[in-house]
């Protein structure tokens, strides 16, 4: 089970870290580790500080970094979030419908909102056109610096109801800059979405997941090419489209196409890291 980080821009997205879990069934057997050749001093690691080390590598690569998303399995973990705030970082993370947020959950808090709280808003562009979900947020206590005469940060809560299944409801925590809309909310939370879309097409693509290994550098060597050879797709697909040339005529396959050239690719500073898992 991989854990990945990826980044994204309004120009493109790609994977751009990875680590593999172990869990302790295999860090606790020292003879099994021996064989698959992992190293002496790996030991067990959770999936969340795994995360918080490809953050952390992130942070100080020279990728400007403004806000961090990630699903419930990170999102809950309150040290977690306080690790984000911490380095000053602004985040839209998923949280299960029993978070607590100062006492009662959060699903208790956001059935109380009023009808005219919520608003249609859109997460995205997807693969069919806007995502619009009914949306709803509320301030929670902001954030000041001990010397400062202004809030430094505003965390909110946050709910995303489906349009026709209104009983499927998404919650979210967040921590955002003092003068953040809801929209801008909506935005970052639907940006988590496109890790999902860098693994569907790095497998497809670039056979991110056929990987038949059985020892520990194996795994790395073919996920950090595969990744590599992602980020350097996306990127000539960015370049192509800045030229003008229309999405609908980018050839089917990529790699025969791109690997032809070399690319130097500009990152926009609006930036966003996203984590996930998957296996």
């Amino acid at each position: 089970m991989g854990v990945f980080t990826a980044y994204a821009t309004t120009r493109g997205h790609a994977l751009v870290d990875r680590e593999l879990y172990l869990p302790k069934s295999w860090t606790d057997d020292r003879e099994r580790c021996q064989a698959a050749r992992i190293p002496n001093d790996r030991g067990f690691t959770t999936k969340n500080d795994l995360a918080r080390a490809m953050i952390e590598r992130a942070l100080a690569s020279p990728l400007p970094i403004a806000w961090i998303t990630a699903d419930s399995a990170y999102g809950q973990d309150s040290h977690f979030r306080r690790f984000l705030e911490d380095r000053g970082l602004f985040y839209v993370v998923a949280v299960p419908k029993s978070q607590q947020v100062h006492g009662p959950r959060i699903d208790h808090l956001i059935s109380q909102a009023p009808p005219e709280a919520w608003q249609r808003l859109s997460a995205g562009h997807g693969a069919k056109g806007e995502r619009y979900y009914d949306w709803a947020a509320a301030r929670l206590p902001a954030v000041w610096e001990f010397d400062g005469n202004e809030p430094t940060r505003q965390r909110w809560m946050l709910a995303r109801r489906s349009i026709t299944k209104r009983d499927d409801i998404a919650y979210y925590l967040a921590c955002a800059p003092p003068d953040a809309t809801v929209a801008d909310l909506v935005r970052i939370a639907g940006c988590r979405w496109k890790i999902e879309e860098c693994f569907q097409s790095a497998k497809n693509e670039c056979g991110l997941d056929q990987f038949e290994v059985r020892r520990y550098v194996g795994w790395y060597r073919h996920i950090t090419l595969a990744m590599l050879a992602h980020t350097f797709l996306a990127a000539m697909t960015a370049q192509e489209r800045e030229k003008g040339v229309p999405r609908q005529t980018l050839p089917t396959s990529w790699t025969s196409h791109w690997l032809k050239s070399a690319v130097c690719w500009q990152l926009n500073p609006a930036a966003i890291l996203r984590t996930a898992t998957t296996s």
